[in-house]
């Protein structure tokens, strides 16, 4: 292919991809997808209930098939399974959120970490099979057996349990908000943990963890969106609940390239901005600061690697206690 057919490719790629974004948000506005997700309507009927220009309203829905957010049945249309998984925190496709970059980039503007560590926590499950994966790579079962397993603002919890799912003989207990673990207890029963599975209502920063009493420490997705002050402090506490011989695992997003001049995935750049601009002090860190971070906190070198399942380029960090 040549140089200019990939910039005409480009082109195209670009206005249908704003395109589809905006057929999503007239969607939602005119009530088509509230609609859609009381069940299957036909046309007609959407049309009738709506309010909408037929001719227009068939043109509306043939282009949202071909973006797969919505699946036609002989006459009837639905909601396809990706567009029910819109929740709380993404039902808008960020749009509150992206709203204020315009703003950001000419002033301060205050940052809602907690409203950002929530929709983390509400969308975590997209990150299972990474989960999954980063349990293996950690041989949970077999290299790591029986592990007590204390899992630092969980969240959903999809990382701890993910590993508990692997031994039968290992525990959680996961630290965080109770909104938060309202989501994490759901995962736990959702795999049918049961006992294994404790939760420490409060702020990982503040809550009393038990000493020396874990094998396994995990933070996830929290580090990076910590500043480097309050990171290192809740490494410390960390530090201070693992057993002899004890690690932490930190698993967060890790850029992939250390030339900034060089080229980036998409996912990978807005899941940069996206902290830049929704936490006070986070930021997109290397392995090796986040390295050094973990070893002025009481722990040895640790060992980085991808997660390569991870869409957003998450990595994992394993270092031992002093």
């Amino acid at each position: 292919m040549s140089a200019q057919d990939r910039s005409l490719q480009q082109y195209q790629q670009l206005l249908q991809l704003n395109a589809a974004s905006h057929l999503l948000r007239i969607a939602r506005e005119v009530g088509l997808l509230d609609a859609l997700s009381t069940g299957q309507k036909t046309a007609e009927q959407l049309i009738e209930a709506l309010q909408l220009r037929p001719e227009m309203a068939h043109r509306m829905l043939a282009a949202l098939r071909a973006t797969g957010a919505i699946e036609q049945y002989g006459e009837d249309f639905a909601l396809a399974q990706v567009t029910r998984l819109l929740c709380e925190f993404d039902a808008d496709l960020g749009d509150a959120m992206w709203e204020q970059l315009a703003v950001a980039l000419k002033q301060d503007v205050a940052a809602d970490t907690e409203r950002y560590r929530n929709g983390l926590a509400a969308t975590q499950w997209t990150h299972t099979r990474t989960a999954m994966e980063a349990a293996e790579m950690l041989n949970i079962g077999e290299d790591r057996a029986a592990p007590r397993i204390l899992d630092v603002g969980c969240g959903s919890a999809v990382w701890s349990c993910a590993m508990a799912f692997r031994d039968e003989a290992s525990t959680v207990t996961a630290v965080d908000h109770a909104a938060a673990l309202e989501a994490a207890t759901s995962t736990a029963q959702s795999i049918e943990l049961g006992e294994r599975f404790q939760t420490i209502e409060g702020d990982p920063h503040e809550v009393e963890l038990p000493a020396e009493a874990f094998d396994l420490a995990i933070i996830a997705q929290r580090l990076h969106s910590e500043s480097l002050e309050r990171g290192s402090e809740l490494l410390r506490r960390v530090q201070a609940s693992l057993a002899e011989g004890g690690e932490v695992v930190v698993i967060d997003l890790f850029p992939t390239q250390s030339d900034p001049t060089a080229a980036v995935k998409l996912s990978e750049a807005l899941e940069a901005l996206k902290m830049e601009l929704c936490t006070a002090a986070g930021s997109i860190r290397s392995p090796q600061q986040t390295q050094e971070q973990i070893a002025a906190a009481g722990f040895r070198p640790a060992q980085f690697t991808y997660l390569p399942a991870s869409q957003i380029n998450m990595g994992m960090l394993v270092a031992r206690k002093q």
